[in-house]
């Protein structure tokens, strides 16, 4: 009987090595080094084991050869690093944006037809018009229920009926967007395909979801880095920093919070690693 992991949800599963392997392997671990961090997991394997020590013994597994590989490995608990506010997670969600051509607003005060209401990012490209709430979580296992879409859904309404006033947007496409880090419940699905909500998961929708947005732009959070503490991450965070890219860009950054030459020359090797997919 195939050996059960205890998801953060508290639901059993049966571990699998192919999704590890996988996971591993997305990650740009090479097939060798997959197999040894694989044989060292079951290793360590029991019954009823939380997925969470199963990462982490795969994660340190990976940082003692390949840190740009574990740093991406990281990604899914790098975003959850975004806190403990939920602005840097909006910042992200704007550099996503960004980064596939959108002109991004954060934080904007936008009267609606009726009220004002202040929206965590407005993007716009061609003729389309987006309003984007946020909802980050800090740690796995909180869904995003219908309860979200459904007020998203009930405010956009409200900023569209004014937006659709302004000179050339009566022929704009609008949407409402709601993007968490986390995932959808079967109820917030439903609610938001049918009131026409566009909803951005960690892992829906199937295509262009959180997690291949990410990879396939490459537009990896600082906190994922390993050779950073987590108070220079938030240092870095509290500058509005939340880019490896940023970094590899201005190296000055990392002057900024106090690192010196050394430290800096080995933190610009992961993070180069990390953003060339080395």
């Amino acid at each position: 009987m195939n050996t059960r992991i205890k998801k953060a949800s508290g639901e059993m599963s049966g571990f699998s090595d192919e999704k590890l392997k996988a996971s591993l392997l997305r990650s740009g671990a090479s097939e060798e080094t997959a197999i040894r961090v694989l044989e060292t997991v079951r290793e360590h394997l029991y019954e009823g084991m939380p997925t969470k020590k199963v990462y982490r013994i795969a994660f340190n597994e990976l940082k003692k050869t390949k840190r740009p590989v574990a740093a991406r490995y990281k990604l899914k608990r790098a975003i959850m690093e975004l806190g403990p506010s939920g602005f840097p997670f909006e910042k992200y969600i704007a550099e996503i944006l960004k980064a596939q051509g959108y002109q991004v607003q954060t934080g904007q005060i936008v009267h609606g037809k009726c009220v004002k209401h202040e929206i965590d990012v407005i993007a716009e490209k061609d003729d389309t018009h987006f309003m984007i709430e946020c909802k980050y979580h800090n740690q796995q296992g909180i869904p995003c229920d219908v309860k979200i879409p459904l007020y998203v859904q009930a405010r956009f309404k409200d900023v569209e009926s004014a937006w659709k006033l302004q000179p050339t947007h009566d022929t704009k496409f609008h949407q409402g967007w709601v993007a968490t880090n986390t995932r959808f419940t079967a109820d917030a699905i439903q609610y938001g395909t049918c009131a026409g909500l566009h909803l951005l998961g960690w892992n829906y929708p199937v295509k262009d979801n959180l997690k291949e947005l990410i990879e396939k732009l490459r537009v990896y959070p600082i906190t994922c880095l390993t050779t950073l503490s987590k108070f220079e991450k938030q240092q870095l965070l509290q500058k509005h920093i939340v880019l490896c890219k940023d970094i590899d860009n201005d190296h000055n950054i990392l002057r900024q919070i106090g690192l010196k030459e050394e430290r800096l020359a080995v933190v610009l090797q992961e993070v180069r690693g990390i953003c060339e997919g080395i």
